[in-house]
């Protein structure tokens, strides 16, 4: 800090935080790598790039500039089909591959994404409205190292579950959501193709680029023919793959309401059904935590990709002794936090995804204003054009409150207090979702029964939002079921005799 900056924050009896707010300041520092768009793009069938039944396409919105990136085909029931015979048919040869000739595609599709860090990187900003480092340091390698993973099982499943025979099911329909599409369509493809499966995969509507430029990947790095395939639209196209008959299984990730009618549409259909839905999950902060690692942590619970995040710590529990000393602590971390451009390199918080995302962002702050809540927002100038919304901090939460029980998916932390054990337990519990949560505390047999006794599929100690892909994730009630990453992801892609 300059000698007269740190005179004046003595005179002024203020924290050093607050002095550099207000000092510092940032070039814009944008990504310069080219993202190599397409200004249309057309179905993956077949092991190559086809045009659709129904000549239709519709606009990929870039929603930092409201500006459309490129079209996409909308694909319609027959193009499904034709998706659908082209995995059936090269499905028993693919299941044939020895494990070790499967795993070299996979790593061969590992180090393609390395190769285009970059291109993917911004692009995926571009249609997602995420910060460029965001992408760049988070979804690509990640996306990357899910395949590398992934692709070492390929040849060892037998080990993976002993005294069994795992067989792949055959074709499976997969379904992907908009917040980490990259990230989503390696989670969904490398465990299914390292099984022997093959795939036809639907991705979301607002965020369907890098799934299409994955299909350039899949060309290059020579799967068989009809192993991957990618069509592209929005519910009625999503329906189609969910409801083929010749889907053996069916994965999807998205809302809890989508879950439930997928649940009721294969009831007795014999298909392999996992979901993935999010959301709510509690991030519990104790007397004896360390409060400054703690409110790094919960900053990036929740505003991590705006919010858009199906295991964001979205309600924060902070026991009743140090709730003005987080309280105080989050609020100067906020501040600090930069809104805007997601191409620029010092940006912490870009676009949320769509308009009609940030129309429920705005309804459910609103209703937290409204139901008595103390609302927090820094001053800070959005841009002009594109999605965007403040950071806030919502105090004096009741449980009653839709923000604590209802899903913003959205930069917005809601944020109650608990004084013993039991009740932060009790009201980390009180919800219909577990996916995961969040324990802040100096105690190891603290963390331990924390751990037993929240109902989440993943409870984090002392850090959050920690990703492995050796390390499983899924969720409980109506987070859904079954389990991504790891050798239990696994199992959900095989039959075992």
């Amino acid at each position: 800090m300059p000698v007269a900056a740190k005179k004046s924050a003595r005179r002024r009896r203020v924290e050093p935080e607050l002095i550099f707010g207000d000092l510092w300041t940032f070039d814009p520092a944008p990504e310069s790598a080219d993202p190599k768009l397409q200004t249309r793009y057309k179905l993956f069938i077949g092991g190559k790039l086809v045009s659709h039944k129904r000549g239709r396409y519709f606009e990929s919105i870039n929603p930092a500039t409201e500006k459309p990136l490129a079209e996409i085909a909308l694909a319609s029931a027959q193009d499904v089909d034709a998706a659908y015979a082209a995995a059936s048919a090269v499905a028993p040869v693919w299941a044939n591959f020895p494990g070790a000739e499967r795993g070299k595609y996979l790593y061969r599709l590992a180090r393609l994404l390395q190769d285009r860090a970059r291109e993917f990187a911004v692009a995926e900003m571009l249609d997602g409205g995420k910060p460029i480092k965001e992408s760049r340091d988070f979804d690509v390698p990640m996306a990357a190292a899910h395949f590398f993973y992934h692709a070492g099982w390929a040849d060892k499943l037998a080990y993976a579950f002993p005294g069994a025979t795992p067989v792949p099911h055959g074709v499976v329909g997969q379904v992907i959501p908009w917040n980490f599409p990259l990230l989503m369509l390696a989670w969904k493809l490398a465990p299914a193709l390292a099984c022997g499966n093959t795939v036809v995969l639907k991705p979301a509507e607002t965020t369907s680029l890098t799934a299409m430029k994955f299909a350039e990947s899949v060309m290059e790095a020579g799967l068989p023919a009809g192993v991957v395939n990618i069509v592209t639209g929005a519910g009625e196209t999503g329906a189609a793959v969910v409801n083929h008959p010749r889907a053996s299984k069916v994965a999807f990730t998205g809302s809890t309401a989508v879950g439930q009618h997928i649940m009721r549409a294969t009831a007795g259909t014999g298909k392999k059904l996992t979901l993935e839905l999010g959301r709510k999950a509690a991030n519990i902060v104790f007397e004896d935590a360390p409060l400054d690692q703690a409110v790094e942590g919960i900053v990036n619970g929740i505003f991590f990709n705006q919010g858009h995040v199906c295991c964001a710590g979205s309600r924060l529990l902070v026991q009743e002794g140090v709730e003005e000393a987080v309280l105080k602590r989050l609020k100067n971390r906020v501040r600090m936090l930069r809104v805007g451009d997601p191409m620029d390199k010092n940006t912490d918080i870009g676009a949320i995804n769509s308009k009609a995302q940030l129309a429920k962002i705005t309804e459910l702050v609103q209703s937290g204003v409204e139901e008595g809540a103390e609302v927090y927002q820094p001053e800070c100038e959005l841009p002009k054009s594109g999605w965007f919304f403040k950071p806030t901090l919502f105090s004096g939460v009741e449980q009653s409150h839709r923000i604590a029980r209802e899903d913003v998916f959205g930069p917005v932390l809601s944020i109650l207090t608990f004084r013993t054990v039991d009740e932060a337990i009790e009201k980390a519990n009180n919800t219909a979702y577990g996916l995961s949560a969040g324990v802040w505390t100096d105690k190891g047999s603290r963390i331990l029964k924390m751990s037993t006794a929240l109902k989440a599929g993943v409870v984090w100690a002392n850090t959050y939002n920690k990703f492995n892909p050796a390390s499983p994730l899924g969720g409980y009630k109506e987070s859904g079921f079954g389990r991504e990453g790891g050798k239990q992801g696994l199992g959900d892609y095989v039959k075992l005799t």
